[in-house]
């Protein structure tokens, strides 16, 4: 059998990540390394002549057979891999937002050309999910995901947890360490974990999901006084990429904060720890974690995908048919203000008769049960810090409810996981 012949754009951790794991596998061949600057200092030590910074010298190159893009962002990645689907090029990417954002075009023109388009390494690191849901899982009416996919938001909101340190210590403390970048707006503000859950709900409820219609929520709003009443009450507080589908199709697609019970497995993923929890028929309720980025890991999604064409190339003339995209309808998408749930508020409120009575007024006005409610000691000032937890409720009525309450500060308004 002839060697499987590839070309790598990018070679930063996950590329070289990716060389070295390649080294253990005859059958595959790295002809050329495309990146942006040549003499950028790298952990690996490629043969003279494979590096350029010609992109096209691998895009043109009719020998070889797969491209594997590993430089992020829409463009010019995006004109990169449809160039080499138009060259005959099968594609294995690690891009989240390239996916989120022009998924449904990558795919029919993957399929217009047959050549397969693998992705495993971009939506959750080295934890295998797309694979499993395309192939095992495949039988299975999975209806809803509940999935931490961004370590930096989670190793910021563990170390709050377990440190009692404010949002913005940790920030500093995560990008000294290199988890969080210069700039983390990315991960912080939840855009990572969205473009995540775009694809991965579109794949799972076999139905198309548009970035535009997932409601994206970041970190930068909670405290460290949260982090420890959510403890009172039994909880943590993750970023929570949150999806479920009704049997019409109406798709609730979202991410944002949550509270999560200490009695669920998502409560117990720390640090740069991955996870997704999916329920469906039959399978009923499962959860895999693991590292969800790193070099190793990410590479070893990206690999695992060069693998899989390799063992179908040459052998038939429609590769990989059931990893391949099917999507012909879209997901009804539902607004975030129509979504029932159930709310954490921290309230500051002056110390007077009747403060907790007017709170639990205006939340029966709107048909609102409270399921607790706690009051701290008076504070200097003459306030009082009041946390109420809510039964499940529409959005658009607790909105209501927070807008309605006069000389109070809302400090928070959390939701919390079923």
């Amino acid at each position: 059998m002839s060697k499987l012949r590839i070309g790598i754009i990018g070679l930063g951790t996950v590329g070289c990540g990716v060389y070295k794991t390649l080294a253990d596998f005859p059958d595959i061949e790295i002809v050329k390394i495309a990146v942006k600057n040549i003499n950028k200092p790298r952990s690996v030590n490629t043969p003279e002549g494979m590096i350029t910074d010609n992109h096209y010298e691998i895009i043109n190159d009719s020998s070889i057979d797969v491209l594997v893009e590993l430089i992020g962002g829409v463009e010019p990645a995006w004109e990169y891999i449809s160039a080499a689907i138009k060259n005959g090029k099968h594609i294995v990417t690690a891009n989240k937002e390239l996916l989120a954002k022009k998924g449904e075009e990558l795919f029919n023109l993957a399929e217009e050309h047959n050549k397969v388009c693998l992705y495993e390494a971009a939506i959750a690191g080295g934890i295998p999910i797309i694979m499993p849901i395309k192939t095992i899982l495949a039988g299975n009416n999975i209806n809803k995901i509940q999935a931490i996919l961004n370590g930096t938001t989670n190793y910021i909101l563990t170390k709050m947890d377990v440190d009692g340190a404010s949002y913005e210590d940790v920030l500093k403390e995560a990008q000294e360490l290199g988890y969080a970048e210069t700039d983390p707006t990315g991960d912080v503000e939840g855009y990572d974990a969205a473009y995540k859950i775009t694809t991965l709900a579109t794949l799972a409820f076999k139905k198309r999901v548009k970035l535009e219609n997932v409601y994206r929520e970041g970190i930068t709003k909670i405290r460290k006084e949260d982090m420890a009443q959510a403890n009172e009450f039994g909880y943590k507080i993750k970023l929570i990429a949150n999806a479920s589908i009704d049997e019409d199709g109406n798709a609730d697609v979202r991410v944002h904060p949550m509270l999560v019970s200490n009695d669920t497995t998502l409560a117990h993923i720390n640090y740069v720890t991955n996870a997704v929890a999916m329920s469906g028929h039959p399978i009923g309720s499962i959860v895999l974690s693991g590292p969800g980025a790193g070099e190793f890991p990410t590479a070893s999604s990206v690999v695992g995908d060069i693998l899989a064409i390799q063992a179908e190339f040459g052998t038939t003339d429609y590769m990989l048919p059931m990893m391949r995209c099917h999507h012909e309808h879209r997901a009804n998408p539902v607004h975030i203000d129509d979504t029932y749930n159930k709310y954490y508020i921290s309230i500051t409120a002056p110390n007077a008769i009747g403060v907790i009575a007017k709170i639990g007024t205006i939340c029966a006005s709107k048909n609102i049960s409270l399921a607790s409610i706690l009051q701290r000691e008076v504070s200097e000032n003459n306030t009082a810090d009041i946390v109420v937890i809510t039964e499940k409720c529409q959005e658009r009525l607790i909105k209501e409810v927070v807008s309605e309450l006069d000389n109070c500060v809302v400090n928070s308004l959390i939701r919390v996981a079923d």
